[in-house]
């Protein structure tokens, strides 16, 4: 493309600024090639000729479109140079706050200053296995990008960070790490990535300090190895450290600290463990105090020495060697502080003995004090032939003594460096490491020393390998897409490398300087200009002497010689180390011997891991190495060892010299953009193809420029080649890739122009017809208009005309009908005053009788109440004397007594008679008047209805009399004057009743006052309690008004109860997987050959579920329980004290009842024993059988009754132990009790049932005997036989025997009088307890104020209430658990009836078969059964447990039950408990819950990642529940029952614990079943919500010209498949289909489909905010409709009210705010009110990423972000920007009672359950 082309009117170019480094303009006029003269516009709209030359000013930059600024990645700029790089990343970092943008396969990082929410670890969640590109850029990415290679290419990676001082470099790796310890986490419980992490705030203690750039700068290199076993967790780590800035420990420059270590000491020097130390502030020690400024603003060093110590701890460094650690840094404090005295020569110094510090130094590392005096002011000398001792002068003394300081830091950081690396290293075998390397970047100040020389050195090695590496990448991305190659010339720095280390260089020239006995800085200077005078890379400066500068990569650094030999020798003298040799204590000894084989921490490692730099050798040694050279070896070593890893590089840029946030200084940031080589990997991008498109992409943004036969056409690779090669002319511009299309720099932007051209020429088209069409539209309106005008005019006229011709017909009616109307009125008039006449006349007279029959009525009243009047003032007269009377004689008798009465009024005994009965009488007062009261209002209502009526009446008759006068007619007349003789007869009668009323409402009246006298006393009391009752009220008015708050609260708290209690279930299910996973490997690991037996007794319950099994087979004693629950106290056994008094009270009547019924069956035995023990004459052969027979029931009976007994004591020993738990709580004790109430009432009845039949049958006996007898006589006598004396003494013994059967009745009957009579003392006695109780309460209240007396008689009665209240509770509890006891029992004898009807049959058949004689004694006593039905019960043997468990839950598969009913193993294993309940066996029901329990475990421990499965399981589990809960006999639970299920309840164990068993289970197998779907789903979500193309042709036209990694790519195809919306919502109702065939509850599968719509708004509504290129108009579209899709798939399966679709409401609001308007304050304004739910910062960050999708659209201003945020201030959003992935919510397992009857299933034979027996 030519010049003329590209720079013409309207282009936008850069130009050159000094403050703003670039600045931008428009070009005004087209520049011809040849000008001299470029005609600009400036941003202010400033006029500008910008000269052009051919080399001295060449043509500006050209700038790029605006919707190809603030891409995520600098190289898919179209144009690439300095100052697109530059506004790219200052648009991105002041407009959209985004601190991370890619150049290539470098991270750029800009220092924000501030704290950002973006490293959670819900983004580190998000950023997991995503692609490089696919997200904005983060360090994450890197990092996941860096764990990704070294998975699928098994080789070792390492992640550079570099940049200057404070510009975050430590956080930046700091953040890695925390990457790769969260992705990365040890397979085992060692925690070794806490170890990792805990590393850092130790290094930044001894190795980071405050400089003038930053308050956190690391003072030293360091390269992180973090290993990786072979199924990539950590196991190990490994640090090498590099340049420690020794120089720091002795002197800090203005401002600045030393290392935080000494401050952070410094700060807990009160402490009682650092008292030994004699610290003080850091203001009163030289090496702390140099700065002038020992405080960060915002930082607590004591805090962060406890971090410190903390992570010392974690790590493993005992308590003993923190202590020395401490006392060596105290030590160098106090060295500093030692003063120096000069002596008088000059030549020599001396120490004073009394130096406080020195003696705090030697004593905290345990050196001798003279001799450390001694040599810190003398050196020793040596010579071939002797040894000398030299005194130092006082400087030289301090430069010793700094030196020895620096010395023993350098070594206590070596020390810690490597105790680190032996906390962090592994046994195990290393498979791969990830690098994590934070050096220092390129460095030039005023004045540049050794140590920058070292940095720069360091940088220009790393530029070298970045520069390869990048031009690698370049030439293997050329290869993979089979473009050919051609070479880049790129910056080569091996020449400056060479001066600096290879022979005869700068470092060479120096440690050749410093062997030189009397070698100098000068002269070192002088042979470097003379060896390197003619190099490129070095020069002299003018002006200096003593300084050189050497050309670097980044720029020109003048290096100042003065301290580079002291520097580099880095000299100790060997008497002091010699001293600290020696020291007492171990580990300050340890820190000076010199090793001389330095093994690697890693040996065993796979890639030879060697330490950063040797230690130091001797200082005695003649060939000691120099700083310089160990820096070298150290350097050499990290570039090799990078070499042999993937690099990835992330580059810290610093924007400001201010620390402030959010602030870019364009000058400080080019320069380092130059500096860290990011301008140079652009330039080598430019120099070859750096934009590059997919084929689809491409045709999805060109297509409008192209032929429609292109569009049309298949091969859309052919159609871009056609379109290509038709609008670029030059073919060089592109090239054709594999899958790529490459272009040159500007072609991106030419395209661009030409598709905007399109666009242009096509609108102006449109307009042009619309504007048309517009006009042909107005010029038919405007003629139509016309013709309706003159339409309207003519009409008007023929109107106009019509009207006057009804308007003179209209006046010839109105004539007509006016003279009719005035003849008419006349006559009306006159009729009218006729009739006026008329009846004033009539009236007139009707009202003359009414007056006198007023006047009448009058006088009646007036003397009526004259009388009334004299006999009342004569009563009241005669009641005032007598009234006086009274008086007069009871003042004196209460004179008399008064006197009395003071004597006795002293004694509280009085007082209290005088108020006995007082508040009985007033609450009898108080009642009696409430009676009148409501009486008096019932008579007035009386009163006052019959007025009312009487009234109405009289109204009506005065009526009908004017009526009838009005006819004149004497007939009627007279009789309404009879009428109205009655009618003032009932008024009579009324008035009299009104009398009456009247006197009693008066006699009531006077009651009233009466009473009021009385209670006068009381109406302050009663105005105090309506004060309290106000109050009272208006608390409760108060607590009304929150109740709705405290009920949101505590659903709230309830919620996340139940979130906590289902995390820690789903912990314990993570910890039991982890032990199950431990117990595998021990056994593997200990298995032996052989058979082993586990104990039999051990019952598998204990071992697995650790819940006891119930048990209620042992015989225990209520006393004993009792004492039991005593010993282990009150507050133990029950949480309320008044529950626990009447537990015990309840116990001891229970034992009572049981003594006295153990008391009746003892006689009933013995009265049986007796009648056996009697001898008895021989009957006859039928006889001898009854009484056989009869001994035989007998004995049943007796039996059966031993039997109750038993169930009574079982059921003492369970009450007595449920008694004794602690844990249990007061509604449970309550249910407990009830339950044993009821179950000894039934026990009590069937004993009395079954002595009634042992008395019946005895009675028959009798009775058969005596009828025998009698006719036995009565043949005698008829044959006239004697009598014989057997027979007579048989009849006698009959006659004993009922009058024995007599007696015992009798007394059982005395008995039975007796237990009432005492009932009754009892009752006599409590009465009197009662009464004795409320004479204390009456005495006690009558001693009290009055106030205090109503305040007390409320407080009693409101207890009596409540007690009243709850006994009635309890009794009504009581009957009705006796009523369902009583219907139990009375369907059990009707069953008994029938089955007795049916013996008696039998036996009467049997009794005619075998011709007896006696069917009536027969027909009671037969004890023949019927077979009973099929219960819904399932027998199994105890040794066919296990095949039951292995069928039909090991074996087991969803689709062999697929046909029959849903749930039928829980069904099965249901039955089976009934039958193990119904036998009583405790063992066999607990046994086979744990075996199912456990089974299920496994079960899903192997299908762990089968989503059928898991939902069968979960489907059965809470199927199993919900039958233990409808079949626990509970109430709750049977209120949807049918008869019949009720009758299949469980009858002797309470499986209540085992439920909670369950529910657990169910909870953490629908945990595990969340699990699998979202991991099912969630590759799915982010291609079908928001890349795929639910509507079509909105997608792919932005343009995506960015470029992936190749490496970051999992294929080479088009990468990872792609999922479609319908896809999504098929697996969804995959989910929900084979929920509902396995007969999950609805409300479960609702609650299943709400979590997983809330991780697809989760993951999407993440990825939104991490991806810039899904922030546009046309994804909202398309996300608003794929959500609306969810919501009517939702519909359409009856799961809108699972709440499933307000989950998806922040993404519905993130769609809208995509597509809503973005430019006024009513746009602000709806926006806030729109955006609910989503948090302030979210809604700030899709405003930020939001993208045009074309040059028409606008971009949204930072003014209306502002804007936004100003509003939304007042929200209290939580930090987080990214919504919680695993955020679950508590599931609630409704209760659902199944239909199903037992009964009636069907067990089918494919599940070989053969060995079940239908019960």
């Amino acid at each position: 493309m030519s010049v003329n082309e590209l720079y013409t009117k309207f282009t936008r170019v850069w130009i050159p600024d000094p403050e703003d480094v670039w600045k931008a303009a428009e070009i005004t006029r087209d520049y011809k090639e040849g000008e001299s003269v470029l005609h600009l516009k400036l941003e202010d709209e400033t006029p500008l000729e910008y000269p052009v030359g051919q080399k001295s000013n060449p043509l500006p930059f050209l700038r790029n479109p605006d919707i190809l600024v603030g891409e995520n990645d600098l190289t898919a700029l179209s144009y690439l140079h300095e100052p697109a790089v530059l506004h790219n990343l200052r648009v991105r970092f002041l407009e959209s706050n985004n601190i991370y943008t890619y150049c290539g396969i470098v991270l750029v990082a800009i220092n924000p200053y501030e704290q950002l929410q973006i490293y959670g670890e819900e983004v580190i969640n998000a950023y997991t296995g995503q692609n490089m590109g696919d997200m904005d850029p983060h360090i994450f990415a890197v990092a996941e990008e860096a764990y990704k290679q070294m998975a699928r290419d098994e080789r070792n990676q390492s992640i550079i960070v570099s940049g200057e001082s404070g510009a975050g470099k430590t956080v930046s790796a700091k953040y890695a790490m925390r990457f790769f310890a969260t992705v990365g986490g040890s397979a085992n419980d060692t925690n070794v990535e806490e170890k990792v992490l805990a590393s850092s705030p130790i290094m930044e203690a001894i190795g980071n300090a405050k400089t003038t750039r930053n308050d956190n700068s690391s003072r030293f290199g360091k390269y992180i190895q973090i290993v990786f076993s072979r199924h990539y967790h950590i196991i190990g780590a490994n640090m090498r450290t590099y340049l420690l800035e020794k120089s720091r420990v002795v002197f800090q420059a203005e401002d600045e600290r030393n290392y935080h270590i000494f401050y952070q000491l410094c700060a807990s020097s009160t402490l009682p463990e650092f008292n030994d130390l004699s610290l003080t502030s850091a203001e009163d020690f030289t090496y702390t105090s140099l700065g002038e400024n020992i405080f960060i603003e915002g930082v607590n060093d004591a805090e962060d020495f406890q971090k410190t110590r903390e992570a010392f701890t974690l790590l493993g460094i005992k308590d003993s060697s923190q202590s020395s650690i401490f006392k060596v840094i105290a030590s160098i404090l106090h060295l500093g502080n030692v003063q120096i005295c000069s002596e008088r020569d000059g030549e020599s110094c001396r120490i004073s003995r009394d130096d406080l510090h020195l003696k705090h130094f030697c004593r905290l590392l345990g050196v001798e004090l003279q001799q450390m005096e001694h040599w810190l002011c003398h050196r020793k000398l040596v010579t071939a032939s002797e040894t000398y001792v030299k005194n130092m002068s006082s400087k030289q003394a301090a430069n010793a003594r700094d030196a020895l300081a620096k010395h023993i830091y350098a070594r206590m950081f070596d020390w810690i460096v490597e105790h680190i690396n032996k906390s962090l290293q592994t046994s195990s075998k290393q498979h791969s490491f990830i690098g994590v390397l934070d050096i220092y970047g390129f460095e030039t100040f005023e004045v540049n020393s050794f140590e920058q020389f070292c940095i720069n050195y360091a940088n220009e090695k790393l530029q070298q390998q970045f520069n390869s590496h990048v031009f690698k990448l370049e030439q293997e991305e050329y290869m993979k897409e089979q473009i050919p190659w051609t070479l880049i010339d790129f910056y080569d720095n091996q020449p400056c490398i060479d001066l600096i280390e290879a022979r005869l260089g700068i470092l060479d020239l120096l440690d050749e300087e410093c062997k030189v006995p009397k070698g100098t800085d000068q002269n070192w200077a002088q042979k470097l200009y003379k060896q390197h005078s003619s190099s490129v890379h070095f020069q002299k400066p003018r002006m200096s002497n003593i300084s050189f500068i050497i050309n670097h990569f980044a720029d020109k650094v003048e290096y100042h010689c003065e301290g580079f030999l002291e520097k580099n020798r880095d000299t100790v003298y060997e008497e002091q180390i010699n001293i600290l040799k020696a020291s007492q204590f171990q580990l300050v000894a340890d820190l000076f011997h010199e090793k001389d084989d330095v093994t690697s921490s890693s040996k065993t490692s796979r890639v030879n891991v060697r330490p950063a730099k040797s230690l130091p050798k001797a200082p005695n040694k003649e060939h000691r190495k120099t700083v310089g050279l160990q820096f070298r070896s150290s350097l050499h070593l990290l570039m090799e060892t990078l070499n042999a890893t993937t690099p990835h590089y992330v580059r810290c840029i610093k924007p400001n010299d201010l620390k402030e946030a959010f602030s870019f200084d364009s000058s400080r940031a080019v320069q380092q953009l130059r500096a860290c080589g990011v301008l140079e990997t652009i330039r080598i991008s430019a120099a070859g193809y750096p934009s590059r498109w997919t084929y689809p992409d491409f045709f999805s943004r060109y297509r409008v420029l192209m032929k429609k036969s292109d569009i049309t056409s298949a091969d859309k690779k052919l159609a871009c080649k056609n379109l290509l090669e038709t609008l670029v002319k030059d073919s060089d511009m592109f090239q054709f890739g594999k899958t790529k299309i490459f272009f040159r720099a500007g072609q991106v932007a030419y395209l661009e122009k030409l598709r905007a051209d399109k666009f242009r020429a096509a609108c102006i088209k449109i307009q042009k017809t619309v504007r048309g069409w517009l006009q042909r539209v107005r010029y038919r309106k405007i003629r139509k208009s016309a013709v309706t005008l003159q339409r309207y005019g003519r009409g008007y006229l023929a109107r106009r005309f019509a009207e006057q011709l009804r308007l003179t017909r209209a006046a010839l009616v109105c004539q007509k009908q006016y003279r009719m109307v005035q003849t008419r009125r006349a006559y009306l008039r006159v009729r009218q005053a006729v009739i006026t006449i008329q009846a004033f006349t009539r009236g007139m007279f009707t009202r003359r009788i009414y007056q006198e029959f007023l006047l009448h009525h009058k006088a009646m009243i007036i003397q009526r109440s004259v009388r009334g009047w004299l006999q009342r003032r004569k009563f009241r007269r005669a009641r005032d004397a007598a009234v006086t009377i009274q008086c007069a004689y009871r003042r004196l008798r209460a004179k008399r007594q008064l006197k009395q009465l003071k004597i006795e009024a002293r004694s509280a005994e009085h007082l209290k008679k005088l108020n006995t009965g007082m508040e009985n009488k007033i609450v009898q007062l108080q009642r009696k008047m409430d009676d009148q009261s409501k009486e008096l209002r019932h008579q007035n209502e009386q009163l006052v209805v019959t007025n009312s009526s009487l009234g109405s009446e009289v109204t009506k008759l005065q009526k009908q009399l004017e009526h009838l006068r009005s006819r004149r007619d004497e007939g009627q007349l007279t009789s309404l004057q009879d009428e109205l003789q009655t009618a003032r007869e009932e008024l009579r009668e009324a008035k009299k009743l009104q009398e009456e009323h009247g006197s009693e409402k008066l006699r009531l009246q006077q009651r009233v006052e009466e009473l009021e006298r009385e209670n006068c006393l009381l109406k302050s009391e009663k105005e105090d309690m309506n004060q309290k009752l106000l109050q009272h009220s208006k608390s409760v008015e108060e607590d009304d008004s929150s109740v709705s708050q405290r009920e949101v609260s505590l659903q709230s708290e309830l919620d996340a109860e139940r979130q906590r209690y289902q995390n820690l279930l789903k912990e314990f299910s993570r910890l039991e997987q982890r032990y199950d996973n431990l117990k595998e490997e021990v056994s593997l690991s200990k298995f032996h050959p052989g058979h082993r037996r586990n104990p039999s007794n051990q019952s598998s319950l204990e071992s697995d579920s650790n819940y006891p099994s119930i048990s209620t087979s042992e015989v225990g004693d209520t006393e004993d329980s009792i004492q039991l629950v005593e010993e282990m106290g009150v507050e133990k056994a029950a949480m309320d004290i008044s529950l626990f008094m009447k537990l015990q009270k309840r116990v001891r009547e229970l034992e009572q009842e049981r003594k006295r019924l153990q008391a009746n069956v003892d006689k009933m035995e013995e009265l049986a024993k007796r009648r056996d023990s009697e001898v008895k004459s021989p009957t006859s052969e039928q006889e001898t059988a009854d009484l056989a027979y009869n001994s035989l029931k007998r004995q049943e009976l007796e039996s059966e009754n031993k039997k109750l007994k038993n169930d009574l004591n079982e059921l003492r020993k369970t009450v007595a132990e449920r008694v004794s738990q602690n844990s249990s709580s007061s509604n449970e004790q309550q249910d407990g009790y009830n339950v044993l109430l009821s179950q000894l009432k039934s026990a009590s009845e069937e004993l009395e049932a079954r002595k009634e039949e042992v008395l019946i049958l005895r009675t028959q006996i009798v009775s058969a005997a005596q009828r025998q007898d009698k006719n036995d006589h009565i043949d005698e006598n008829n044959s006239k036989e004697p009598i014989d004396e057997e027979e007579a003494l048989k009849a006698y013994h009959g006659l004993c025997e009922s009058k024995k059967l007599l007696e015992a009745q009798l007394q059982s009957q005395s008995r039975q009088h007796k237990d009432e009579l005492e009932a009754l003392h009892t009752q006599i006695e409590l009465l009197k307890d009662d009464i004795e109780k409320k004479q204390e309460i009456l005495n006690y209240t009558m001693s009290l104020s009055p106030e205090a007396q109503v305040e007390y008689s409320v407080q009693q009665e409101i207890t009596r209430l409540t007690n009243d209240n709850l006994d009635l509770k309890e009794l009504v509890e009581k009957l009705e658990k006796n009523e369902r006891k009583l219907k139990k029992q009375l369907r059990i004898y009707m069953k008994k009836v029938q089955e007795l009807e049916v013996s008696q049959a039998a036996a009467a058949a049997a009794a005619s078969q075998t011709g007896r004689s006696n069917p009536e004694l027969s027909r009671q006593v037969t004890v023949q059964r019927k077979e009973k039905d099929f219960e819904g019960m399932l027998e199994y043997s105890k040794e066919d447990e296990g095949l039951l468990v292995k069928s039909l839950i090991a074996d087991i598969r969803p689709n062999t039950v697929s046909a029959t009913v849903p749930c039928l193993p829980a069904y099965i294993l249901f039955m089976c408990i009934r039958h193990a309940d119904y036998i009583n066996d405790d063992q066999k029901v607990a046994s086979l819950l744990t075996s199912t329990i456990n089974a299920i475990k496994k079960v899903l421990k192997k299908n762990n990642d089968d989503f059928e499965m898991t939902s069968f399981w979960l489907a059965n589990t809470s199927r199993l529940l919900h039958c233990l809960k409808q079949y626990s006999g509970d109430e709750v639970f049977m209120t949807q029952n049918t008869t019949k299920q009720n009758e299949h309840c469980l009858k002797n164990f309470d499986l209540a614990e085992y439920r909670q068993v369950l529910s657990d289970l169910s909870i953490q197998i629908y945990q595990q079943l969340i699990k699998v779907a979202e991991s099912i789903i969630q590759p799915m979500i982010v291609s079908a919500m928001l890349e795929s193309e639910s509507i079509p042709s909105l997608a792919g036209v932005k343009p995506m010209g960015y470029r992936n990694r190749s490496s970051s790519m999992d294929n080479d195809g088009s990468g990872p498949s792609s999922y479609t919306l319908e896809a999504l919502i098929r697996q969804l109702g995959q989910f929900h289909a084979v929920m509902r065939d396995h007969g999950l509850d609805p409300e479960i599968v609702g609650q299943v489909v709400r979590q997983l719509f809330n991780c697809i708004n989760a993951v999407t509504l993440n990825n939104l905010l991490l991806r810039k290129d899904v922030c546009s108009w046309s994804t909202g579209m398309q996300l608003r409709y794929n959500t609306s899709q969810m919501e009517e798939w939702l519909r359409g399966n009856n799961l809108y009210q699972s709440k499933a679709a307000a989950t998806l409401e922040p993404i519905i609001q993130a769609a809208q705010l995509l597509q809503v308007k973005k430019k006024t304050t009513q746009d602000a304004e709806a926006i806030c009110s729109l955006c609910s739910s989503l948090t302030t910062q979210q809604i700030v960050k899709i405003l930020n990423l939001y993208t045009p999708l074309n040059e028409f659209e606008e971009r949204v201003t930072v003014s209306f972000i502002r804007n936004i945020q100003n509003r939304l201030q007042e929200r209290n959003d939580p930090p987080q920007l990214l919504l919680d992935t695993k955020q679950t919510f508590p599931v609630l397992f409704p209760y659902t009672p199944s239909a199903l009857s037992l009964e009636t299933l069907h067990i089918p034979a494919s599940l070989n359950l053969d060995f079940l027996i239908r019960v």
